[in-house]
């Protein structure tokens, strides 16, 4: 982006990681979880990317708010990384027990939206003595120092004329590289005289399917808070199947359009006047779901082929989700999958359940009732096309989960931390997602980087050189099915036993290859720093490489390894700054 002369704002830093009184918590974390997880993504953006500005978090790490955290936005962010930018706040700027004159000395530089008692603060503070002038002079210069090389200071001849069908065409394509196939069982259709992978669809195969759930009529585009985006339209599945000759049951369409609006004009009206902020920030709503007797749903299976049914889940920036309604299935979306798939099983027709959430949810408990499973996200207003698309093949699905599918919610150990949303300790320390659950051996719904495809692939030929700073990893990819499509290799190193407690393995490194016909192979090659492959040493505020034999692991996902190779990996040590120590004392999850 910045490349086009735009700057970016990367956000929120750090640790911004629960919406329950974010503009409070204190989020209590070991220096080594900061730096090895929830720093580490904003070091590699400055590090690698340089963005114009970030954008301080509202929340409290290790007793101090992040907008007045000097270890957080000097001694780690300049000092450390180099960061040349600017630090702003996040919105609504002064909090209680926070001085305006500590967020300057801190190193934040513009103060979102600004108040005046927050001008007069400054002032005062610099004519009392209580803040030093070189402290207020050094944020001006590097407000002045971005000011001049943003677009409307070089007077950038803006257009609001942006090719629109293009962009929505890098959206149709882009969603269908991320759609993750959960699950595709053989089954036998009524209309075919042998067993064959539920999806894709043949051509003329299923010619009517029968909708169910209220989003596959209201099909979630994107997020909420700062993941809200006001399409102009969203192709929801009726029209996706439609673009691509695949028609709808005609009752039940109906019944759920109709549903749908009488759904959205309630919501506005019961939705109180001074709440707007709840629709301009807040975009799609997920509204209740909508219930049939067996009797209905028996009848849609004369007339469809198949049956779809959607799970919708909108969540994102302003709250947490709730782990009974949204993370688990409530009964009318447990019953409708259940029914469903018992009407229409017993006439050997398939159903697929479409997964539009952006995160994940619940699985285990009805998983084996559908023939297919599909993880659509929330894939932007092409939506309904992209999974057209991956429904019939004309796109093979090569997308991969980016994060562990538990059982329960409750089987991620962080989950106690939350109970208490004033201060949260993270005793989970760095056993956070697949490094909790592949180094305890906690069984899963689906592992972190899992996803299927319509065809096979075989990973050989690994191979590993440690040369000077950069381990250089490859390995061959072949597709071994009969249709084309892309795979995702993905490097997981385990670290030899040393003075420092690491995790079963960790991912290092990823590639996809490019669409490879049947037959096919390509040798894939990512480069891994070996700064990368340290532990944060708090003892020694280091980051320290020990040396010793690495085992490095090519697959599919964490726990679908396809290959393997080993190197020496000589010592490397980094000194930082010794910054944000916790103040109170954590009992660390050990293996």
């Amino acid at each position: 982006m910045q490349s086009q002369g735009a700057g970016v704002s990367a956000k929120h830093f750090a640790v911004n990681s629960q919406e329950t009184n974010r503009t409070g918590v204190d989020e209590q974390v070991s220096q080594r979880a900061l730096r090895e997880l929830y720093l580490r993504g904003f070091e590699i953006a400055v590090r690698e990317s340089q963005p114009w500005t970030i954008m301080s978090s509202y929340n409290q790490i290790n007793g101090q708010y992040s907008m007045g955290n000097r270890d957080l936005l000097t001694s780690i962010l300049r000092d450390d990384w180099g960061f040349r930018g600017i630090v702003m706040t996040d919105w609504i700027g002064i909090r209680k027990g926070l001085e305006t004159i500590t967020e300057v000395q801190a190193g934040n530089d513009l103060m979102e939206p600004g108040q005046p008692a927050q001008v007069k603060e400054i002032v005062e503070g610099v004519k009392s003595g209580k803040l030093d002038i070189k402290d207020v002079d050094r944020n001006v210069r590097r407000m002045l120092e971005y000011i001049v090389k943003t677009p409307s200071f070089h007077q950038y001849p803006a257009t609001n004329k942006p090719d629109l069908k293009a962009h929505a065409a890098i959206t149709r394509q882009s969603a269908c590289e991320g759609i993750v196939l959960l699950k595709n069982a053989q089954f036998t259709m009524h209309n075919a005289q042998s067993a064959a992978p539920c999806l894709p669809w043949k051509d003329g195969q299923v010619k009517t399917v029968a909708l169910f759930g209220e989003n596959s009529y209201n099909f979630l585009s994107g997020g909420t808070g700062s993941g809200c985006v006001h399409t102009p339209y969203v192709v929801d599945m009726v029209e996706g199947l439609k673009n691509a000759g695949i028609s709808t049951s005609k009752t039940l369409t109906d019944i759920y359009r109709k549903y749908y609006e009488y759904a959205r004009v309630k919501f506005q009206a019961e939705r109180h006047p001074a709440n707007w902020f709840q629709q301009e920030m807040f975009g799609q709503q997920k509204y209740p779901e909508a219930t049939f007797t067996p009797i209905a749903i028996g009848k849609e299976v004369r007339e469809a082929d198949a049956a779809i049914v959607t799970i919708g889940r909108q969540a994102g920036e302003g709250a947490d989700r709730d782990i009974a309604t949204e993370f688990n299935l409530i009964d009318t979306e447990r019953q409708l999958i259940a029914d469903v798939c018992k009407a229409f099983h017993a006439a050997n027709k398939p159903v697929i359940v479409i997964i539009n959430s952006g995160s994940v949810i619940e699985t285990a408990s009805w998983r084996d009732e559908p023939d297919a499973i599909i993880c659509a996200w929330q894939p932007g207003e092409e939506g309904g096309n992209s999974m057209a698309d991956i429904l019939t093949g004309k796109v093979n699905p090569s997308g991969h989960l980016t994060m562990t599918w538990p059982i329960a919610a409750t089987d991620h150990p962080s989950t106690e931390g939350y109970a208490n949303p004033v201060a949260t300790p993270h005793h989970e320390d760095i056993y956070v997602g697949y490094r909790y659950f592949d180094s305890f051996n906690k069984e899963v719904a689906y592992p972190f980087g899992y996803g299927l495809s319509y065809t096979t692939f075989e990973f050989s030929k690994p191979k590993v050189k440690v040369s000077g700073k950069t381990a250089t990893v490859s390995v061959t990819v072949k597709n071994t099915g009969k249709v084309a499509g892309k795979e995702v290799a993905q490097v997981y190193v385990t670290a030899p036993k040393g003075s420092i407690e690491k995790p079963a393995q960790e991912l290092k490194a990823f590639a996809k290859t490019r669409e490879l016909q049947p037959g096919e192979q390509q040798v894939l090659t990512m480069q891994i720093p070996v700064r990368m492959l340290a532990s944060f040493d708090e003892a020694g505020s280091q980051w320290l490489t020990e040396a010793g034999q690495y085992t490095f692991k090519i697959g599919a996902s964490s726990r679908d390894i396809r290959c393997t190779a080993t190197a020496k990996v000589g010592r490397y040590s980094e000194k930082t700054t010794n910054a944000l120590a916790p103040k109170v004392k954590l009992n660390l999850l050990k293996q």
